[in-house]
């Protein structure tokens, strides 16, 4: 495209497509429409990927945790503005909640129209209302800020605690055009945009001299310390100070599961009996129940955090040993501190490796169980799925549910960081499909994901979206009929359980679309149909039957469920 001066001219289209490129953006998920389309057109032609989703909240899902799986680069969802906007705004809220470095961007209506609410097509401010849910939200106005805008919401989502950065783009945006000349001199990628973070000396010196003093210690692993990419330094500190260690879920596989000092199958004695806890890349939010009650003993321990931002620490309990830096520098500095140091109490070590042992025994009973005539339930099903991980641990296991979720993350051990990808700091239901062309797309590895039947009920037309692009995923549906259980009895008058649901052939779903489905029974049909699914490396789903009377409600977080006890003696 020219001008009358025969100058060599390009648009917003372009100068955003260049600028996403020359900062090491390939991969892009979305839902096109107006005023997007175009732009998803050019990425294709120019040779980049773009992944077509059904819905946006599932595209924003799987650029989130392309950006947890990267670490040093954003996952990007684009959308259409208002509706489409909202729609991948869940997901954006969700990967600051979970400090995964995240993209959105959104076309949106013209200012002057929005601004004074005089009904613009799909009008909406959307900058504003994006605000309170990520690290940054921005508006691009001008093609020649674009570079700047973008370069800013890369810095945003990447360093310090990394986030969700909302770009809006107007419509008017992309129709602008510049010479070419003068673009290709505004297009620059940030100079080190994820600095290292080096902890104070006095900070280390302190910590230090509370592990070396610690009767009782256990480290805490949070997906943090995964996403961080700190995997040898972790090894190195665990190994060094013999400290028993606990992984959070998605920080399963960080330290192997099936490392000697994994306290991980005895995790609620070693809670409550430890006298200090060393949290690497981990808050001590509900999930950790705010390092307070019974699940700590009813007593304050001593807590060393190691966390890139300060206000993280003294949150929920006071910090003996705060560490605020980024985890690489500050497990090398710890890890020199403290060489030569006596290893972890032998008598404490012993405690634990007694009750894991213990433990593991029990289930390993569970998981022999025969199967029920009505159906498998969670322990001998998902046994079949640990022998298949413990053999191929380059598989990235995606996890969601309520049972689902929690009795995969108790059985199915994790050899290898960043390939457990599950439902996050928020508990949410609805990650699974996104999450699954998310890690194909990033790793180009097989994946797996564990499905409660209600969970795969948010995201299960995106079974198209997998088939269309012929990914490596398999899904296996754990099929009970309902929301924790599928037997609850019908109130009656002709009204249906609001937790039953029908117990349905999720494998022809799969057919349908051109995927391979099966049906299982039994733990020995489900090992011959995951073997020869993920072997096939084409889009497949197992259904798995399981007893509907398997499951509790709410599943490990009862607690956390109010039920009305009027009336009840």
């Amino acid at each position: 495209m020219s001008n009358d001066d025969n100058v060599e001219l390009t648009d917003g289209f372009h100068v955003l497509k260049d600028t996403l490129k020359l900062n090491g953006i390939d991969t892009m998920y979305g839902v096109v429409g107006i005023p997007i389309t175009n732009l998803a057109r050019l990425w294709e032609q120019d040779g980049q990927k773009f992944y077509s989703f059904r819905h946006e909240q599932h595209a924003g899902y799987a650029a989130s945790i392309a950006g947890y799986i990267q670490g040093d680069k954003p996952g990007v969802c684009l959308t259409v503005s208002a509706p489409g906007f909202l729609n991948g705004l869940t997901a954006l809220a969700h990967a600051t909640t979970n400090c995964f470095p995240m993209l959105l961007l959104s076309g949106s209506s013209e200012r002057e129209i929005v601004d004074l609410m005089q009904g613009d097509y799909e009008e909406m401010d959307q900058m504003n209302i994006a605000r309170p849910h990520c690290k940054a939200s921005f508006r691009i106005n001008s093609i020649k800020d674009i570079p700047i805008g973008i370069a800013r919401a890369i810095r945003t989502a990447v360093s310090g605690r990394p986030g969700g950065v909302y770009v809006d783009l107007p419509a008017r945006l992309f129709g602008q055009t510049l010479p070419v000349e003068e673009a290709q001199k505004l297009l620059f990628k940030p100079i080190d945009p994820v600095p290292a973070q080096i902890p104070a000396a006095d900070a280390i010196a302190r910590a230090a001299d509370i592990i070396k003093n610690a009767k009782r210690p256990v480290v805490m692993l949070g997906k943090g310390a995964s996403m961080a990419k700190a995997d040898a330094e972790v090894k190195q500190f665990v190994e060094q100070t013999g400290i028993p260690f606990l992984p959070m879920g998605m920080a399963k596989g960080l330290m192997p599961d099936n490392h000697p000092q994994s306290a991980a199958a005895t995790r609620a004695f070693a809670l409550a009996q430890c006298d200090v806890c060393i949290l690497i890349g981990a808050r001590l939010n509900w999930l950790m129940q705010h390092g307070k009650g019974k699940t700590w003993g009813n007593e304050l321990k001593k807590f060393v955090q190691i966390d890139i931002q300060a206000n993280e620490m003294d949150s929920n309990q006071p910090i003996a040993g705060p560490i605020v830096g980024d985890i690489k520098s500050s497990l090398a500095l710890l890890n020199e501190a403290l060489k030569g140091a006596p290893k972890a109490n032998a008598e404490w070590v012993g405690a634990l490796k007694e009750k894991v042992d213990t433990n593991k025994g029990k289930l390993a009973t569970k998981m022999a169980a025969p199967v029920a005539p009505t159906g498998m339930n969670y322990s001998n099903s998902l046994g079949v799925l640990k022998e298949f991980m413990l053999a191929n641990p380059s598989v990235n296991l995606v996890n969601e549910g309520a049972n689902a979720l929690d009795n995969t993350r108790m059985i199915v051990d994790m050899l290898e960081p960043r390939r457990r990808l599950d439902s996050g700091t928020w508990g949410v239901m609805g990650i699974g499909m996104g999450y699954c062309v998310g890690a194909a797309s990033v790793t180009g590895d097989p994946v797996i994901a564990v499905e409660g039947d209600s969970a795969f009920g948010f995201s299960g037309m995106e079974i198209e979206t997998i088939c269309r692009y012929n990914l490596p995923v398999t899904i296996i549906v754990m099929n009970n009929g309902g929301i924790y259980k599928g037997n609850e009895e019908d109130p009656g008058n002709g009204l249906v359980s609001c937790t039953r649901l029908i117990r349905g052939r999720y494998d022809q779903m799969m057919e349908a679309f051109g995927g391979k489905g099966y049906l299982v029974n039994t733990p020995e049909e489900l090992k011959a149909a995951l073997e020869e699914a993920v072997a096939s490396k084409k889009p497949c789903l197992i259904n798995a039957m399981i007893d509907p009377d398997a499951g509790v409600e709410s599943g490990r977080i009862k607690s956390l469920n109010i039920v009305s006890k009027v009336g009840k003696k």
